[in-house]
C-alpha cells in the first residue's frame, strides 16, 4: 500500500475533527485501492489528538490487516460492505454528527427541502431499516452495511447520485470518489439534516419542488452540468 493513501486517509479523519462532525473517537474515514483490492482505515478506538498517517491500518477486502500496528476500526466490516456493493466509491466517512444522528434514531430519511440538499444529493437522503436480532446479535457491522445497501437496491437509489445514507438508532455514513470528497459530503448531510430540522418545525408540510430538485443535482452534476468553471 502507498503512502500516499495512508496521507489521504489520515488528512480525511483529521479533516472530521476540524469540521466539526467528530467528538471524542466517535468516527472514521477510510480509502480504498480497487487496484489492489485494500483499504485503509483509522485504527480503533484511538483519540485524533496525536495521530499521524503511520497509525492507519490497511486491511484486504474480507478484513484481514495486512499493515498497521494497530487494529483497525470497529466499524471496517460496514465500510467493506459499502466498497463491495459500490464500486464507484472511493472514500467512506462515518460520524456520529448531532442533527443527522437525530434523524437517524428518529428513523426518518432526510427530505429534501431545497437548493443547498439538492446541490448534493438528488432525492432524499435514506434511513435503512431497522436490524434485526438476528444481524444485531451476528455479524453487526458487516450487517450495517448491508441494511444501507438493501435501501439502495430496493429504492433504485444511485450511490453516486445519493452519497449517504443513515444507519438507523446509529449515524451516517458518507462517501464519494476518494476520502476527502466523502468528507465533504459527510459534512453536507449534516448541514442539511440541522436545516430540515428548523425548516420542518417552522413549516411541517415543507417540501422542494421536484422540477427545482431536477435542476440543482443536474446544473452540477452529469454530462449537462454547467456549475464552476470549464476545465477545457
Amino acid at each position: 500500500m502507498t503512502n500516499t493513501l495512508n496521507e489521504e486517509v489520515f488528512k480525511a479523519n483529521m479533516a472530521l475533527v476540524a469540521n466539526g462532525l467528530v467528538l471524542f473517537t466517535w468516527g472514521n474515514a477510510s480509502g480504498i485501492d480497487r487496484e489492489k483490492g485494500l483499504v485503509v482505515i483509522k485504527p480503533s478506538g484511538v483519540p485524533y489528538d496525536g495521530m499521524t498517517a503511520a497509525d492507519m491500518v490497511t486491511v484486504d477486502m474480507e478484513g484481514r490487516v495486512v499493515g498497521g500496528r494497530l487494529k483497525p476500526s470497529s466499524d471496517t466490516p460496514t465500510h467493506l460492505a459499502l466498497y463491495k456493493a459500490f464500486p464507484g466509491v472511493g472514500g467512506i466517512v462515518h460520524a456520529h454528527s448531532t442533527h443527522a444522528v437525530a434523524w437517524a434514531q428518529a428513523g426518518r430519511d432526510i427530505p429534501c427541502l431545497g437548493t443547498t440538499h439538492a446541490d448534493h444529493f438528488s432525492r432524499d437522503i435514506p434511513c435503512a431499516r431497522n436490524m434485526t436480532g438476528e444481524e444485531i446479535n451476528g455479524e453487526y457491522e458487516r450487517e450495517t452495511g448491508n441494511v444501507i445497501v438493501e435501501r439502495f437496491r430496493e429504492g433504485g437509489l444511485d450511490p453516486g447520485h445519493v452519497p449517504g445514507a443513515l444507519a438507523r438508532n446509529h449515524g451516517p455514513f458518507a462517501w464519494g470518489k476518494d476520502p476527502a470528497e466523502a468528507v465533504y459530503h459527510a459534512v453536507v448531510l449534516e448541514r442539511v439534516a440541522e436545516m430540515a430540522f428548523i425548516t420542518l418545525a417552522l413549516n411541517p408540510a415543507a417540501r422542494a419542488n421536484e422540477a427545482l430538485v431536477k435542476k440543482h443535482f443536474h446544473r452540477k452534476h452529469g454530462p449537462g452540468a454547467y456549475y464552476g468553471q470549464s476545465t477545457h
